[in-house]
């Protein structure tokens, strides 16, 4: 991709990316990936985390202190990589703030749409993703013949967050949660909350070769770049930009565990996040 406005300052502004907790490195990852000359300021809100038993309101008001950080820090535009956050307040974020917004459920769900081919999906995430209706009301749009399963699983996120994602404790879980998914012959798995790819081999092991698993994260990074080009923001890809890439890390809460994760997961060594209070 080439930067459509290469002399727009707004494009040398970082990215924002928040989640819940850290969960939204999955989706930092893929776009560290796809667009691997944007720096990046992510924010995980620790402190709070989960948000999937909380109400609607509540998820809104917590995105919306997020996103009011990341403003200050000029960012170019967010990236709601939470689940929870893109059913309850994407909306609300669209409209209130300046900067192109976009979160991880349609371009899921889009992908899901795409993969399957007996029109049975299967959705897991926490119980605000699933209540909202988000992932089927928009698969059905594109397709109206699908078939759409949800479920809750609340206790994957604090399984991750405890660092117990190979744990045989998790894999009981699993399969609990998975059993009755797995009856209605679906083909097709989202995994629907930032977090859960860090399950994906006990998923995958629990649904088996003919279950295919989509991950939201790498649909979101590629309709992220789409999005920054289309607005001018793409950051310009000259033979010395790599030098200039810098990430930032923040977090609400234990800024050393939130460190462990990132550069375990990220393949990045000498994270410090900050800890901030919103």
């Amino acid at each position: 991709m080439q930067n459509t406005n290469p002399q727009n300052p707004a494009a040398n502004r970082p990215i924002g990316i928040f989640d819940s907790g850290i969960g939204g490195f999955t989706v930092m990852a893929e776009i560290m990936k796809a667009l691997p000359h944007e720096s990046l300021i992510y924010f995980g809100d620790t402190a709070r985390v989960p948000y999937g038993s909380k109400s609607k309101e509540t998820v809104t008001r917590y995105s919306e202190q997020i996103s009011g950080f990341l403003m200050e820090k000029q960012v170019k535009a967010i990236v709601v990589a939470c689940n929870t956050a893109s059913a309850c307040a994407l909306d609300a974020l669209v409209k209130k703030l300046p900067v192109p917004v976009i979160g991880v459920i349609e371009p899921g769900a889009k992908s899901a749409a795409a993969a399957t081919e007996n029109g049975r999906i299967g959705v897991i995430g926490t119980e605000a993703t699933v209540k909202s209706g988000a992932y089927p009301e928009i698969i059905k749009s594109l397709n109206p013949e699908a078939k759409v399963f949800a479920k809750a699983c609340p206790l994957f996120v604090p399984l991750v967050e405890e660092g117990w994602a190979e744990d045989v404790v998790t894999e009981r879980v699993a399969e609990r949660y998975l059993d009755k998914l797995l009856m209605k012959n679906i083909d097709t798995l989202i995994l629907g909350c930032t977090h859960y790819p860090l399950l994906k081999r006990i998923i995958g092991d629990v649904c088996g070769r003919n279950v295919t698993l989509v991950n939201p994260a790498f649909e979101t990074a590629r309709k992220l770049g789409e999005l920054l080009q289309e607005k001018g923001l793409l950051h310009e890809a000259g033979k010395d930009a790599a030098a200039k890439v810098s990430h930032e890390y923040y977090c609400s809460d234990d800024p050393e565990r939130v460190a462990r994760f990132a550069e375990s997961f990220l393949g990045e060594g000498g994270i410090s996040p900050c800890m901030v209070s919103l």
